[in-house]
């Protein structure tokens, strides 16, 4: 089988300035972001899919953009694939010291077992003290420091929120952020009795950040949540389309409420499916 080595070895000969791909020379760090996305998202669609066969092809192709990154880097001169191993490797063994007590990676294992409360505390105490090791102004250090811009919404929203209740801005149970998205659903009302398109965007971007926040108290992750919601959504419009066709009916020429019928008959068959 191939091995690690080989695949750097592949994607230096993509790039070799005389013999590798027109394709793959063309390429920057900018432009290979939108297929890096692309590939993490296939991972997790494989795994939510339960389909461990192509999960390994998946992986690869996410693996091939680590490579990728770092043969640019290595032509520029910044750093190489090693140092990229090399710093994941530091970086956990410094956050797992429950694991590594003397921060060494082949050092014998602290016996003792810590209370998952007591290592997600001490993991977001080293988390913090990187961010403020890498902050150019201290004074300006922040918690939402390092909280990608890009991330999805979704996950963004809940990783905010999570770093302001590490400090106690938060509300203390699930209850309250009911309250609080029945209060943002009103005001999306009253913007939409005011016809402001500006402020039905502002309060509908209010009223997802607090569901996210409710999704977040009830310990559900709100991407994961949608893309499940999605998937729905897609399998009983599927059926709608599959039920009109062999009835030779035309989508378009149906009412709403045949829709609605025939979408409630997609729900019925998917919960006697499970045995509910």
């Amino acid at each position: 089988m191939y091995q690690l080595d080989d695949l750097l070895h592949l994607m230096a000969r993509l790039r070799d300035p005389q013999y590798g791909c027109p394709w793959d020379l063309k390429q920057d760090y900018a432009t290979i972001v939108p297929h890096t996305i692309e590939e993490a998202y296939e991972v997790a669609d494989a795994i939510e899919r339960s389909d461990f066969e192509q999960l390994p092809g998946e992986l690869g192709d996410l693996l091939f953009q680590v490579v990728y990154y770092s043969q640019l880097a290595r032509e520029e001169g910044r750093f190489e694939f090693a140092t990229v191993v090399d710093a994941i490797t530091r970086k956990l063994v410094r956050r797992h010291p429950h694991v590594f007590p003397d921060g060494d990676l082949y050092g014998a294992p602290d016996m003792a077992r810590l209370e998952e409360a007591a290592i997600k505390q001490r993991w977001e105490e080293i988390k913090a003290e990187e961010r403020a090791e890498k902050a150019a102004a201290p004074e300006q250090l922040s918690l939402l420091d390092d909280v990608p811009a890009v991330l999805p919404a979704l996950s963004r929203a809940a990783k905010l929120q999570k770093r302001a209740a590490q400090v106690g801005f938060d509300w203390p149970e699930a209850l309250p952020v009911v309250d609080k998205v029945r209060e943002e659903l009103d005001e999306v009302l009253v913007a939409m009795a005011d016809n402001d398109p500006a402020a039905i965007a502002d309060e509908i971007g209010d009223l997802l950040f607090v569901v996210v926040n409710l999704a977040r108290h009830l310990k559900v992750d709100p991407e994961t949540a949608l893309r499940g919601a999605n998937g729905k959504f897609e399998r009983r419009f599927r059926f709608i389309e599959q039920a009109l066709r062999e009835a030779g009916r035309p989508i378009e020429d149906c009412t709403l409420d045949e829709l609605d019928a025939l979408w409630g008959e997609a729900k019925k068959q998917e919960k006697a499916a499970l045995g509910c």
